[in-house]
């Protein structure tokens, strides 16, 4: 588990890097304030509201993990689920919220991370009046992919970022 933190940490650094260079590639895409690009819209019943996802790095990587860029627009959610192998959340922009099954709901801004333990039930998203985005980190993905149970109700939202 260490050795797959240590590679984590120097993806990080090397994208954080990377985006701070200055330098601009053919078909770069324009990022304006954001750190990373937006990505593609998210056409999934997972999701409430408008969120786009922009992953990054290699599909076909030997060290379990998958991560990329998920931009939420205000009040925009995931659905409530699980990771099998745990799973890390890197605050980059806006206010947001993270919530684990039978817990109250955290509030998220730019800086914090989550670390989510394997099979917790949780979901996450941005606040009604923010939009958010985080670099979600996928971990041990051997082990399984999301596992996905069901919509956070708009009762269980607006209790959670009152």
């Amino acid at each position: 588990m260490a050795i797959i933190y240590k590679y984590l940490i120097i993806i990080l650094i090397t994208m954080v890097s990377a985006c701070s260079a200055g330098v601009k590639t053919e078909g770069e895409v324009q990022r304006a304030d954001t750190l990373f690009a937006k990505g593609n819209l998210v056409d999934s019943p997972n999701f409430s509201g408008t969120v786009w996802l922009n992953m990054m790095g290699a599909t076909d990587t030997t060290i379990h993990v998958s991560y990329g860029n998920v931009t939420f627009g205000p009040g925009a959610r995931t659905n409530w689920h699980s990771h099998p192998g745990g799973q890390l959340l890197f605050i980059t922009e806006g206010k947001g919220y993270y919530q684990a099954r039978g817990e109250s709901a955290r509030i998220l801004r730019k800086g914090d991370f989550v670390e989510i333990p394997r099979n917790l039930e949780h979901w996450h998203g941005a606040a009604p009046d923010s939009g958010f985005a985080h670099i979600a980190v996928s971990l041990n993905t051997d082990d399984g992919g999301a596992v996905w149970t069901g919509p956070v109700t708009e009762e269980e939202y607006v209790q959670a970022t009152k």
